[in-house]
């Protein structure tokens, strides 16, 4: 009995970590097609920090196409995107605490839903149903803001900041569309 057990261990085992590093092949391999990058922002002490993955036009439709109008999006590829600021912040006029959120959108044709949410995900979709892995309780602040249409195809999505009319502005900016979130120190 007590070698049986002993077996039956030695294979759970196996199998765990066997699972785990396919995970981890499996996931840098991901990383190859859509590599992960930061984005940050600093103005006297306030630093924000956007990680996130990058995937490529590659000749695609994009927007109402590989990222449906109407569904959450990850904002990315790969894990969800991670928005992380030192200080209280204003965005389009409504505060959100320091801290660490995930950063959803769900797209559509003339406006997005940008969406700040408290939990941390392993992976920005859930792997059985492949739709985005976020629970909408945790939901921090969610806005929504105007698409704004790029003359120039942006190959790559991209997160970056400016200054603007007195505002600190996040663009996400991939194909012929940009969009502008807004945000301002809480004094």
């Amino acid at each position: 009995m007590r070698r049986k057990l002993k077996w039956t261990t030695i294979i759970l085992i196996v199998i765990v970590l066997g699972g785990a590093l396919g995970f981890y092949i499996w996931k840098g391999e991901t990383k190859s097609y859509s590599p992960e990058d930061t984005s940050q922002y600093q103005k006297g002490s306030l630093k924000v920090n956007v990680t996130y993955n990058r995937p490529y036009k590659k000749g695609r439709d994009i927007f109402g196409d590989l990222v449906p109008y109407g569904e959450v999006w990850r904002t990315g590829a790969n894990e969800a995107t991670i928005f992380e600021t030192n200080k209280d912040i204003l965005v389009d006029g409504t505060r959100l605490k320091s801290g660490k959120y995930t950063l959803w959108t769900i797209p559509n044709q003339d406006s997005w839903k940008i969406i700040f949410n408290s939990k941390m995900y392993t992976w920005g979709i859930d792997l059985t149903t492949q739709k985005a892995a976020r629970d909408e309780d945790f939901d921090a602040l969610i806005l929504e803001v105007p698409v704004n249409k790029n003359l120039k195809t942006v190959e790559q999505f991209t997160v970056y900041f400016a200054d603007q009319l007195n505002l600190n502005v996040m663009f996400l900016a991939w194909d012929h569309t940009v969009i502008a979130v807004p945000f301002t120190e809480v004094e």
